[in-house]
């Protein structure tokens, strides 16, 4: 079946990831309690490993998650667990400081050691994988900034990235379409549904009690950091709440949704390949993206698949969309791969990514309540790792939060609903086109 032709309505709509999870049982019965050292909001990595922690820490802990846990953003990403900023390291130490783009770099390479960690401490069978991550030159006048861009991290701080030639690179990707890569060999992959349930079950042996299906319609402030939370579950009164719900697209956050733009990104995943096909295409299991601004990403799993992503349409994750972009993604890997242009896609579906203005997550305290959010992308590791600096917050055993920020200020003429993102995707592809 050839891509022009392609639709995959007889893929699966459901995530990969969870499809092949096994189910979390340990789900609280019943109402929560009437009160609680901490109220946790949103049953995501961000909230589970906050739990996890607060919980193992002595605290009587209650998350509340609106469907089910690690379902939404935690369960339909890419699977990967990178190092290395989403931003230019040169360009962010111009902008913000030398000392401060390395606290940042430094923090995302921590995040990756924090799932590791988790991973061997609750011994989670989630195929965690310290395989490397190769950003990949989409265009050629891309090559000469990624190789200034190695030299600038190898000297400043990451001395184990490697600048790789266009010969490199396609001992490493089997593609005619790209022209040199970074290789950032401490980034990782992993199954982001195996590990979701694992971090849940690890949540409730450390003593939390986690309550699906309680959607939070009421956060009503008592004085200082205590609050009200009423859920479809029960009212809890919490000496503190962590906000832990990423995009916030329903319920009382309101000041989140003002800084949080939700953006689609789509994900197709082929039927299991035969292994020579696969390891010629991918032959080291790295974590692949690419250099354009609307660009992709992709890997391959234990069990021969390849899962392909990315920005394919500015729209927003939903049966019909989820399909359109099924097919232009089919199309992009046809493109970077003719070998895989016939194959089966048994997996197609979408997921909404928290981001914002700056592109950097968000964590602190604002108006009594603790929030960790606005991963834009770099969720996987980044919401664990937080989710756990933001429990020593809150309990006061560490401060050491890179992301808790003065400032935060709202996107201008944004309220919610993102109705300027079809002008804000031309622009991304206007720059792609041109640079």
């Amino acid at each position: 079946m050839k891509p022009d032709s392609y639709r995959p309505n007889n893929s699966r709509s459901s995530s990969y990831w969870t499809d092949t999870a096994p189910a979390f049982a340990q789900g609280a019965a019943g109402a929560p309690p009437e009160t609680a050292d901490v109220v946790v909001i949103g049953g995501g990595f961000t909230g589970l490993a906050a739990a996890r922690r607060l919980a193992a820490d002595g605290a009587r802990v209650v998350v509340l998650e609106a469907g089910r846990v690690a379902q939404a953003a935690s369960g339909r990403n890419g699977g990967q667990c990178n190092n290395g900023l989403a931003h230019d390291f040169g360009a962010m130490a111009a902008t913000r400081g030398m000392d401060v783009a390395k606290a940042y770099y430094a923090d995302f390479d921590k995040a990756v050691t924090s799932v590791e960690r988790i991973v061997r401490e609750e011994r989670i069978d989630c195929d965690f994988l310290r395989g490397g991550k190769l950003k990949l030159a989409a265009k050629p006048e891309h090559v000469a900034k990624l190789e200034a861009s190695a030299a600038l991290l190898r000297k400043e701080i990451d001395p184990d990235v490697e600048f790789l030639d266009r010969a490199a690179t396609q001992a490493e990707v089997a593609s005619d379409v790209f022209h040199a890569a970074i290789l950032f060999p401490r980034s990782a992959s992993l199954h982001v549904g195996r590990f979701g349930t694992g971090l849940a079950d690890a949540a409730v042996r450390r003593g939390a009690s986690v309550f699906e299906n309680a959607f939070v319609s009421g956060l009503d402030s008592l004085g200082g950091t205590r609050y009200r939370v009423t859920s479809t579950r029960g009212v809890v009164t919490a000496d503190r709440v962590l906000i832990a719900t990423g995009a916030s697209e329903r319920g009382p956050f309101s000041w989140f949704r003002r800084r949080i733009v939700p953006i689609g990104s789509f994900i197709i995943t082929t039927a299991p390949l035969p292994d020579a096909v696969l390891r010629r295409v991918l032959p080291r299991q790295r974590t692949c993206t690419t250099t354009r601004l609307v660009g992709n990403f992709f890997r391959t799993t234990p069990d021969n698949r390849l899962v392909f992503g990315g920005r394919a349409r500015f729209a927003r994750p939903g049966p019909k969309d989820d399909v359109k972009s099924g097919v232009v993604l089919r199309r992009t890997m046809a493109t970077m791969f003719p070998s895989l242009a016939d194959v089966d896609i048994e997996y197609c579906w979408g997921g909404v990514v928290d981001m914002t203005q700056d592109r950097l997550p968000h964590a602190g305290l604002h108006d009594g309540l603790y929030f960790a959010t606005g991963f834009s992308g770099h969720g996987t590791q980044m919401s664990v790792h937080l989710g756990e600096a933001m429990a020593g917050f809150m309990t006061g055993k560490s401060h050491d939060v890179v992301w808790n920020r003065d400032r935060w200020p709202a996107i201008a003429g944004h309220y919610g609903k993102p109705w300027f993102l079809p002008a804000v995707g031309a622009w991304y592809r206007l720059k792609d086109a041109i640079s």
